[in-house]
């Protein structure tokens, strides 16, 4: 029962039945003082026909009886007739009670006369009442005074009142109905039915008959639907590509030990080759010795990746400088051979940042730039890879960038997903992968920049600039 009132159907009737009674109610009020309004008129137009007929006889005095029938035909106790500055009572009964109190219709709102009619809900029975008027009936510059008895009037506002709330009650119901059903139909429908289907896509995210149908509509529940089939499709596309992903390292876990040990043992037997004199020999050892490190290192990424990612980073103040020169050091000569490797890093700037794993980010990056030179099918008259950096506001700008072939426009929608790499005949696609999840562990960016000719990689670092700057915002 709890969770029927909590449903957004039942609130929604509640809220319908709720501002239709407001509604009601606003238009009930007013009612009831134009009904008062025209019940005084009313008895103020009889009060004055009374009059004419008074008026009619010539002066002769009428009898007493014929007097009081025509204040009760009138349904009044007294009526008078002001002319010319003169007031002159037309008739009246003997002992009246005096008058409780005196209203005025002239030039009155129906606003103004709120106040009044409510009152008269609550005024004691008996009461005389004196109303000032000035029909439409009356000459110019008349008006009339007749003094009623309020009772039969409150008894009338009563039965009009309880008639007006009887069918307010039908029509909030009918309106609110009608107006429940078209929202039901129009949103309550379709919100409902979204939900279902989250939940049930939920249960079985990887199940894409759990999708939704967008159902056409062309207004803003139709846009929802058509976003949330997207955002489904896409998110079952990835389940399913994590689950390749996970198949893919439990394979290799099981089959790295035997293979690194095949591959151990090939690289004993090139090295050994190295030995041999032979011109041939020596012209292919290179790039078998290539192979097998590649073998290698496709192995280690593939396990690491499918371990989980890497370790949070453990931040410090690094000069960038001396790191970029580590990562220069540690390119093997074959790497640059017949490249020109230049560096352009102000000795100031400095990162906030893990060291070590900045510097696979860079030695990735700058290994890549060598090997798009050395493999490319045409090569540049001066085979050049420039790794340089400057500082903006808080942030640190890094520019690894090469003038070879650069990267097809085939390659660069994947650029920065596992296993989807196609820049290299041979690559593993896991290199910027990680290096994208490193850059973005330390609230940085990686990119790749348009570039003319060539390709460059813009790598965005915070500073300890910045980092002081956050740490003292978490403390305020």
């Amino acid at each position: 029962m709890g969770s029927i009132r909590r449903s957004l159907p039942a609130r929604l009737l509640f809220m319908t039945i709720m501002f239709v009674m407001v509604a009601e109610v606003l238009i009930f009020v007013p009612s009831v003082a134009t009904f008062r309004k025209n019940w005084l008129m009313e008895r103020v137009v009889a009060a004055k026909v009374a009059a004419l007929a008074l008026e009619a006889s010539g002066g002769a005095e009428l009898p007493e009886r014929l007097r009081q029938e025509l204040l009760t035909t009138a349904g009044v106790h007294a009526v008078s007739v002001r002319r010319s500055e003169v007031r002159r009572l037309v008739l009246g009964m003997p002992d009246e009670k005096p008058v409780a109190e005196v209203f005025d219709l002239r030039d009155r709102s129906i606003m103004s006369l709120i106040p009044d009619a409510l009152n008269a809900l609550a005024a004691p029975p008996g009461r005389l009442i004196r109303v000032i008027a000035a029909p439409d009936i009356l000459r110019a510059g008349e008006e009339i005074d007749v003094v009623i008895d309020e009772t039969p009037l409150i008894a009338a506002e009563w039965r009009y009142a309880r008639n007006i709330f009887w069918l307010s009650i039908i029509i909030a119901i009918m309106t609110s109905a009608a107006v429940y059903l078209a929202l039901s139909k129009l949103l309550v429908a379709p919100m409902m039915r979204i939900t279902r289907n989250m939940v049930a896509y939920r249960e079985n995210p990887e199940d894409t008959t759990r999708i939704i149908t967008p159902s056409g509509r062309d207004d803003e529940v139709g846009v929802a639907e058509k976003e949330l089939a997207n955002l489904q499709t896409q998110l079952s596309g990835l389940l399913r590509e994590k689950a390749r992903l996970a198949n893919v390292g439990l394979a290799v876990s099981k089959i790295n030990h035997d293979l690194r040990n095949i591959l151990a043992s090939a690289q004993l037997v090139s090295d050994r080759l190295a030995t041999v004199p032979d011109p041939t020999v020596q012209r292919f050892v290179p790039r078998l010795i290539r192979a097998l490190d590649r073998a290698i290192t496709l192995c280690t990424n593939t396990m690491k990746y499918g371990r989980g990612g890497e370790t949070p980073p453990n931040r410090s103040r690094v000069a960038l400088a001396p790191l970029v020169g580590e990562v220069t050091e540690s390119l093997g000569v074959e790497e640059l051979k017949g490249v020109r490797l230049t560096v352009d890093i102000p000795p100031e700037i400095e990162l906030y940042a893990d060291r070590d794993q900045i510097f696979r980010v860079l030695a990735n990056l700058a290994r890549n730039a060598l090997e798009a030179l050395r493999e490319a099918e045409s090569a540049p008259d001066d085979p050049c890879v420039k790794i340089s950096a400057h500082q903006e506001g808080r942030r640190a700008i890094i520019k690894v960038s090469d003038n070879g072939p650069g990267v097809p426009a085939r390659a660069q929608e994947n650029l920065f997903k596992a296993f989807q790499s196609v820049a290299k005949a041979d690559g593993n696609g896991l290199g910027l992968v990680i290096s994208a999840e490193l850059v973005r562990a330390h609230g940085g960016d990686i990119r790749l920049e348009d570039a003319t000719k060539g390709a460059s990689f813009v790598v965005t670092l915070p500073t300890p600039t910045a980092a002081r700057k956050r740490a003292f915002e978490k403390v305020a």
